[in-house]
């Protein structure tokens, strides 16, 4: 196939994309996630159970799949359920409002059993007192003083849930620090903690085997209503009659016989028929003997008790006047007391649906209303906008005719790029929408990464046409290797990192794949098919004319005062890290953000003191200035407010305060704040790893260790700034640091391919002057590409929320950091490297022995650029490659205008020369 066949048929194939890109974006709509839409995340970290000790993947799975059918069933469109973490299941759903309900219903493991209540009720004495109603006693006030009685009790036969003995927590103030949660390793109650330390004054209490603890029924409130859950709580012997597995059919009904209120009633299975008749029968005979002279039946009945998931539903008692001989299974049963009807529902379809077979414990929960989520989005777009604009105009002042030519390759890349988001299709998050606007940046360089070379070899001589090819040729592998990079550090990031981060990942590593396309291909085809036109005939359209800049630093002698300079800062950074410390937030010291708007003004003391009356403590308020809030907008920060917590402040607030709209949240728990921190340093220490093997291949081992230098630099840099202005780290920063890593490497790449490149075409010089000429040649174009990174990153900075914020900061600091670390920290670190090797050494002391000293640059010998002093009317550079027509007698004769001696491409001497000349490139 022809050259032209050829690039017709790439620009043929563009343009069919181009309106398939168009015809999806017309047709398919794009899925928003929770930030720019509002909505509720919740993330519940699974734990065994008598009947699934450890949780396999098998039980997780299924867990899933009951949530999902569970989410289904609340009526929420287009939810997202999936694993994520160690043991963790992750549950999105857009446009909910009520993220008390979500959390409540989602994550309840719906275990149910039935209770002979007296039988299995135990007293202060851990006595079970089955001859007085309610076994002779009262609910014990306050959790831990009701683990403190069940401590006290001895071990016995258990058929749920509390088959081995439990352990629990509490801090200073005796409180739960696990969510009430039981351990069955005390070391995991406090290993979770901020630090993975014990809390100060931290008590742990053993509960043994066969003793439950459960909460008291709710009672009723005003209009028949359900009131909030008591802090009361009844010891129990853990002897079911009945579990969940025994009935079938429930259904939300309402009671004909008990004013009309919602209940739930249900069939039973044939053995539970059987059980449920057992029970009652036993039930009856003890109260109606119970009652002999002591008065009338519905004082003296006793109670058949409905607990669902450690939490007591009611006690209906069994009347032995209408029933001596028990309750007929046929006929079922219902459940009744403190149900509305959505909660007697959302009860009857989770028990249809089935038990977890896993107990969840919520570790983490955010909220974000539909205002904030309209207000990211809008941000975002502007951005994205902004970034666009900014780096073509860079493109266009930069490469004249090429740059107009990149800046519709750009287009084109956005426009597949957003086609494929809306066909997979991608839910599109506001770290997504970064990791596009960085793609933009992905793209520009890997066209400059060919412009540059293209305008080298005009600058040589070449027709536009010979340029054009030979600049692809030459760049390829440098994208390449670049690309690769940035595949392989997202791919790590959506392995291994949070939800959110993911999004970030997935985007930026779909936005590198379309990026090679359209760099690689669609510019390609498009600059062949234009290089015989005059638009591509002028070297002022290529932006190729005479160097302005011609650089002649000796970049190796000045390495001591680069490494000097880098000392200086790393130690100023290491100070403030040091004594300032790194602010962390909740993401990893775990606690709760709550953004309410309120409708009535309210001081910043008078809300702190709100939310210390519920009993938390160190409580942060501050007034937020966000007109499209509200005027009465308040952040409240605590550590001590767990994600099961939230809905308590949000009530207070609202009756306190009355909300305007709903509020935003985020609440993460112990546990999910130490995942997120262990998967973020397992997240950067697999990226270097990937990253060293990667250059060891690619180029030789010994280039990867310069690399991990430079990446360890620019690391604690952007650690050293956070700690120095006192921005707080998050998720979000961990991106952006393994961000960092791929942009810093991208640079260093550069570097590092021509290097390689030059290596070869010196075989005389030493490894100095490889080096020098290499960032010579290099430098614009390394600093051309980490500017138009820079340029969206600026417009993340200027425009972006307050998320995107922070997450640009950390990217500008770090890509800033990367372009100074590959130029002047890598090369250097490998040139005292590779210098020890006896081949660099023995060039090293020959030029010595025949110059005195090491010049900053060598000519190259056959089969390298050589500079040619122009004659007048001439343009003048040559190339002195066999393989371009360039034989060894007119390289002689090159080497011979120049004044200089040579030396032969064998590394055999000719003439006694040392292959040096003077300071320039």
């Amino acid at each position: 196939m022809t050259e032209r066949r050829r690039n017709s048929l790439v620009l043929l194939v563009v343009l069919g994309l181009i309106a398939a890109s168009i015809a999806v974006i017309a047709t398919k709509p794009t899925k928003l996630g929770l930030d720019l839409q509002g909505g509720v995340s919740l993330v519940y970290q699974a734990k065994g159970t008598k009947q699934q000790p450890t949780v396999t993947p098998k039980a997780l799975d299924r867990a899933v799949d009951i949530i999902r059918q569970r989410v289904n069933a609340l009526g929420v469109a287009e939810a997202a359920v999936s694993r994520s973490g160690n043991n963790q299941i992750e549950a999105d759903l857009p446009a909910v409002r009520d993220a008390q309900r979500a959390a409540d219903q989602v994550g309840s493991t719906a275990q149910l059993y039935f209770y002979d209540w007296e039988k299995n009720l135990l007293d202060a004495d851990c006595q079970t007192n089955p001859d007085q109603v309610n076994g002779g006693t009262q609910p014990v006030a306050g959790f831990f003083k009701a683990v403190q009685r069940a401590s006290k009790c001895k071990p016995s036969e258990a058929r749920t849930n509390a088959s081995q003995q439990r352990f629990y927590g509490f801090n200073a103030a005796n409180q739960p620090v696990n969510n009430r949660l039981p351990e069955t390793d005390a070391a995991e109650l406090w290993r979770d903690q901020p630090g993975g330390k014990k809390p100060a004054g931290f008590k742990q209490v053993e509960v043994p085997a066969g003793v439950l603890i459960v909460r008291a029924e709710r009672p009723t409130g005003k209009g028949g209503k359900p009131g909030p859950r008591p802090d009361a709580w009844w010891l129990l012997r853990d002897s079911p009659a009945l579990s969940g597995t025994d009935i079938k059919n429930p259904e939300q009904n309402f009671d004909q016989q008990g004013g009309g209120g919602p209940i739930v009633t249900m069939e039973f299975t044939s053995k539970g028929k059987r059980e449920f008749q057992t029970v009652t029968r036993a039930i009856a005979q003890r109260g109606s003997d119970n009652s002999l002279g002591a008065g009338s039946a519905a004082d003296q009945s006793q109670h058949f008790a409905i607990v669902l998931d450690n939490e007591l539903v009611s006690t209906p008692f069994i009347n032995f006047d209408e029933n001596p001989d028990g309750i007929d299974g046929e006929t079922g049963a219902q459940i009744s007391g403190g149900f509305t009807v959505r909660s007697a529902q959302d009860l009857a379809k989770f028990l249809e649906i089935g038990a977890l077979p896993i107990d969840l414990e919520l570790i983490s929960r955010s909220q974000v209303s539909a205002t904030l989520g309209q207000q990211a989005l809008d941000q975002g777009l502007v951005a994205g906008i902004a970034g666009f604009a900014i780096v073509a105009l860079f493109l266009v002042a930069f490469y004249r005719v090429l740059g107009l030519i990149a800046v519709g390759g750009l287009a084109i890349y956005g426009l597949y790029f957003y086609a494929i988001i809306k066909l997979i299709p991608v839910v599109l998050t506001l770290p997504g929408i970064a990791g596009l606007i960085l793609g933009l940046g992905v793209a520009a360089d890997a066209n400059i990464v060919i412009f540059e070379r293209v305008k080298e070899e005009t600058r040589r001589g070449r027709s536009t046409g010979v340029a054009i090819v030979e600049g692809f040729k030459r760049g390829i592998s440098t994208i390449v290797d670049a690309n690769v990079v940035t595949l392989l550090v997202a791919f790590i990031l959506f392995i291994l990192a949070t939800a959110q981060v993911r999004g970030f990942a997935l985007t930026l590593g779909l936005g590198t794949i379309v990026s090679l396309f359209t760099a690689v291909l669609a510019t390609q085809a498009i600059l062949l098919t234009l290089r015989n036109t005059r638009a591509l005939q002028s070297r002022s359209a290529l932006g190729a004319t005479a160097e302005r800049v011609r650089w002649h630093f000796d970049f190796m002698g000045a390495s001591r005062w680069f490494f000097s300079m880098s000392g200086v800062i790393l130690l100023i950074g290491a100070l403030a890290i040091a004594g300032k410390g790194l602010k962390l937030g909740i993401d990893f010291e775990s606690g709760t953000k709550i953004t309410a708007s309120l409708s009535k003004p309210a001081s910043v003391e008078r809300v702190r003191g709100t939310v210390e009356g519920l009993g938390f403590n160190n409580v942060t308020v501050r007034a937020v200035d966000d007109p499209d809030l509200g005027k009465n907008v308040v952040q409240i920060s605590t550590g001590s407010l767990e994600p099961p917590e939230v809905g308590r402040v949000e009530n207070a607030l609202r009756t306190t305060y009355g909300v305007a709209q709903d509020p935003s949240s985020t609440s993460i728990g112990p546990t999910f704040g130490k995942s997120i921190a262990d998967s973020a340093l397992v997240a950067i220490v697999a990226s270097l790893l990937v990253i060293s093997i990667y250059i060891a291949l690619r180029f030789q081992w010994k280039f990867a260790v310069p690399v991990l230098i430079a990446l360890m630099h620019d690391i604690l840099i952007t650690g050293g700034v956070y700690a120095l202005v006192g921005r707080e780290v998050t998720a979000s920063t961990v991106a952006a640091l393994l961000t960092i890593l791929g942009f810093s490497l991208y640079d260093t790449i550069i570097v590092f391919d021509r290097i390689r490149e030059n290596m070869p075409r010196m075989p005389n010089a030493a490894f100095s002057q490889v080096v020098n000429r290499s960032m010579a040649e290099v430098l614009t174009r390394s600093l051309a590409t980490s500017f138009s990174t820079l340029l969206p990153v600026l417009a993340l900075l200027l425009f972006g929320g307050e998320t995107l914020k922070d997450f640009a900061f950390a990217l500008f600091v770090g890509i800033a950091s990367g372009t100074y670390s590959s130029v002047f920290i890598a090369a250097p670190v490998l040139v005292h490297w590779k210098e020890r090797e006896p081949v660099y050494r023995r060039r090293r002391e020959r030029i010595l022995a025949e110059v005195g000293h090491v010049p900053a640059f060598a000519v190259a010998t056959a089969g390298a650029p050589v500079d040619v002093a122009p004659k007048p009317g001439r343009q003048a550079s040559k190339t002195a490659d066999p393989s371009q027509g360039v034989g060894e007698a007119e390289f002689e004769e090159l080497v011979a205008n120049l004044g200089i001696e040579s030396e032969r491409a064998d590394g055999g001497a000719r003439a006694g020369g040392t292959g040096v000349a003077g300071q320039r490139p």
